[in-house]
């Protein structure tokens, strides 16, 4: 890492926005240790530039004003010494934000694909979570769009399909961390184009559909393991006789019980009243 890849990159403040939003108490030291080891190089930077700088006559750079610059450059010229290196604005706390950039994508004359890339820049812009971040989301659509078109070759219906369900997956409400991470660059453009419904679902989705998919085999496995086996039936799909069958009174108490009837081979159901 240099000086100018600092500089032209502007890679701290990103750095510092995965910070600030990441819940991991990892990623949070991690990115910490990174900013303190960067702007210890900025800082040696400055020191080794500092009077090549003076003698081109560029400014230094300098956190204090102008007339706190020029008593110290008098001072130092009285002592014979080097003026001593003011403190430079790490790269890690920039006083205005700086959006992130993307390499360019593919620009494209057809309207449809323009008209998608639209709609995925509204979703990513749902919140002003962008904005924190840092992130430019016109670009980002755009890669988006284009995993998307390179995957299918052609803007049919799979193709429509495929971007309505990341634009409704970016825009919920109840799912922001999906947002959040694909702005972020948790969740890369490539990734998120090629996610399923149920990669993207949020986390209380995905409980509930754990939770019923378990209650479903529960009832499976009870609806086989109830009722009396008896051969007295013959399965009209499989013609199997290997069935179970109960008994249930869901009419007058005058009227005969229905007996349900369950194949124990194929699973097929019927009853008789």
């Amino acid at each position: 890492m240099s000086l100018e890849t600092l500089q032209s990159t502007r890679v701290g403040m990103s750095v510092n926005a995965v910070r600030k939003h990441s819940s991991d108490e990892e990623v949070q030291t991690l990115a910490k240790a990174l900013i303190k080891s960067w702007k210890k190089l900025l800082d040696g930077s400055e020191g080794k530039s500092s009077e090549e700088r003076k003698k081109e006559g560029s400014p230094v750079r300098s956190s204090s004003t102008s007339k706190d610059a020029g008593s110290s450059e008098k001072s130092s010229k009285k002592s014979g010494d080097s003026p001593t290196t003011p403190t430079a604005p790490t790269a890690a706390t920039p006083p205005t934000p700086q959006v992130t950039s993307f390499p360019p994508a593919s620009v494209t004359t057809d309207s449809v694909r323009n008209k998608c890339r639209e709609l995925l820049v509204a979703a990513l812009q749902t919140d002003d979570d962008h904005k924190t971040v840092g992130v430019h989301c016109e670009q980002l659509a755009a890669h988006i769009e284009e995993e998307i078109f390179q995957e299918f070759k052609s803007t049919d219906i799979k193709y429509k399909t495929r971007l309505r369900s990341r634009i409704s997956n970016l825009k919920d409400q109840k799912n922001p961390e999906l947002r959040r991470n694909v702005l972020c660059g948790n969740i890369s453009a490539r990734r998120i184009a090629s996610m399923t419904a149920e990669e993207m679902a949020s986390a209380e989705l995905k409980q509930m559909r754990e939770a019923l998919t378990k209650e479903s085999i529960r009832e499976h496995q009870l609806s086989k393991v109830g009722g009396t086996e008896t051969d007295m039936f013959i399965c009209n799909k499989c013609h199997g006789k290997s069935c179970s069958y109960t008994q249930v009174q869901i009419r007058s108490a005058d009227e005969p019980m229905t007996t349900f009837v369950v194949c124990n081979s194929c699973g097929n159901r019927w009853k008789f009243c």
